[in-house]
């Protein structure tokens, strides 16, 4: 796996690369080495060997930190990452809360089992085939589908998937304002769900956990479009209906939603 260090728009993995972007280039924080190292642990536990491309004293800074960071300690991510900075009001990714959007179907059977679920357990499929179908655009490994993964709890990424899925393309901008339907949301507080004993740190997201979540556990919130409360009511556990929210979609657009349901999680 290639490491690039860099200016990008975003930190992402795509095709066998790991795009960091830094918030303030070519500073390089603590929290930003960690996620890089993190990276790293992640894929050498797989069998992937990674190289990093970067200047050389953003290398040295992160050579530099591997004792301290072998060594167990971990810091807490800034209250604001601003890697990202296109949302509109946050101009970066709030850190207090993590969550795994689905579609409303998905959402209605994870419901029923009361769980979370891996795409391997969740779709039944090995992981072998779950990265060889068409939809796995990033050419991700077969390890990545044995893991819930969660974004931040403000960020707009699990919607704009949720209507991937939906068109079976990439949605335009039409796609992500008038045409929007957005999906069902599960948050979690970032602090409670790195306690899981299957949570795991590989640098590109906040987090990720292998197999499963027990939602009654972890749960700090499901956020459902009022649009469809009918559909999903009947299957709620009763254990989960205090913490299930309907929300109406009154926003002009994927980003406007995407702060409307992050804030009303916030004062809960």
């Amino acid at each position: 796996m290639l490491i690039k260090i860099g200016q990008f728009d975003i930190t992402e993995c795509w095709d066998g690369v790991f795009y960091k972007k830094l918030s303030h280039y070519p500073n390089i924080t603590t929290w930003e080495i960690q996620t890089v190292l993190d990276f790293i642990k992640y894929e050498e536990s797989y069998g992937r060997m990674c190289k990093i491309e970067s200047e050389r004293q953003i290398i040295e800074k992160i050579e530099n930190y591997r004792d301290t960071y072998e060594k167990g300690v971990r810091i807490s991510p800034p209250e604001k990452i601003e890697e990202c900075t296109a949302c509109p009001k946050y101009k970066g990714c709030m850190t207090d809360y993590v969550c795994h959007t689905t579609s409303v179907d998905n959402a209605i059977k994870i419901l029923k089992t009361g769980k979370l679920l891996s795409p391997v357990s969740a779709r039944n499929m090995s992981a072998a085939e779950l990265a060889k179908e068409s939809r796995n655009a990033a050419n991700d490994p077969e390890d990545y589908f044995q893991y819930i993964m969660f974004a931040w709890g403000n960020c707009q990424a699990g919607d704009r998937l949720v209507m991937e899925r939906k068109l079976g393309r990439f949605p335009n901008e039409e796609d992500l304002s008038v045409g929007f339907t957005p999906g069902v949301r599960f948050f979690f507080r970032y602090k409670n769900l790195i306690h899981h004993p299957e949570a795991t740190f590989e640098g590109v997201l906040p987090i990720k956990v292998k197999n499963e979540v027990v939602l009654k556990d972890w749960i700090s919130a499901i956020i459902v479009p009022s649009v469809h409360r009918k559909d999903l009511e009947e299957h709620i556990p009763e254990q989960l209906k205090a913490k299930t929210y309907f929300i109406s979609n009154n926003c002009k657009d994927i980003w406007e939603w995407s702060e409307k349901v992050y804030e009303y999680v916030k004062i809960l």
